[in-house]
């Protein structure tokens, strides 16, 4: 029987490095590891591909799909929702398919709530200062808005203790070295061995 593959589930606040983190890891588009595409109703923009960066769908579609329990966590964000698809999870997971929810920690709890060996990892910023001289690098946002950032960031960050790891993202290439193990170790945990190599593991053990 083949491997069933892990749900992973990354957490960050804004600036903390997450999405470059998770580009990094899936830059050669390695087969068994893939990013959750999650299903919205917003409008799509320009470049954007439907199936690849989102699921585009209508609010009436989108509503029936949650009073079919369609999703395992769902969210309503400036007057667009957002979804993650049960059945597109799951079916990408007996594929032996590592998948990567890219999620708030609100996101995180439903999901750990429905697959509990699902794994959390958090990623931190250094500290506050780095963290605001991050989004400011950014140049498109007012002192207001860097403001209101931060107080949202520090408000997120004060959950990352209902995960199961912590990156803390102070160099990227250590933070992504730390991310590689953290995905390397979930898959030789011994249930997963023993769900990929149980006929192998009889034969060693015969007598």
């Amino acid at each position: 029987m083949a491997r069933r593959g892990n749900l992973f589930i990354l957490a960050a606040p804004s600036g903390a490095g997450k999405s470059s983190l998770i580009s990094a890891l899936l830059k050669d588009q390695p087969a068994d590891m893939q990013v959750s595409v999650s299903t919205t109703t917003r409008a799509m923009r320009p470049g954007e591909v439907d199936g690849k960066h989102y699921h585009f769908v209508g609010v009436d579609e989108f509503k029936a799909l949650i009073e079919q329990a369609a999703f395992f966590e769902y969210a309503e964000v400036f007057g667009n929702y957002y979804g993650t698809s049960k059945i597109t999870i799951e079916q990408t997971l007996d594929q032996g398919i590592d998948v990567f929810l890219d999620i708030d920690w609100q996101g995180a709890r439903q999901v750990k709530a429905q697959i509990p060996d699902a794994v959390g990892i958090y990623i931190l910023p250094p500290s506050r200062a780095e963290l605001e001289q991050r989004l400011r690098s950014r140049g498109q946002d007012s002192d207001e808005v860097i403001a209101d950032r931060m107080a949202q960031a520090i408000s997120e960050m004060s959950h990352f203790n209902e995960f199961d790891y912590v990156i803390v993202n102070a160099e990227f290439d250590t933070a992504l070295t730390e991310l590689q193990t953290i995905v390397h170790s979930q898959r030789n945990r011994l249930a997963r061995q023993v769900e990929a190599h149980g006929g192998m593991l009889e034969d060693l053990l015969a007598q």
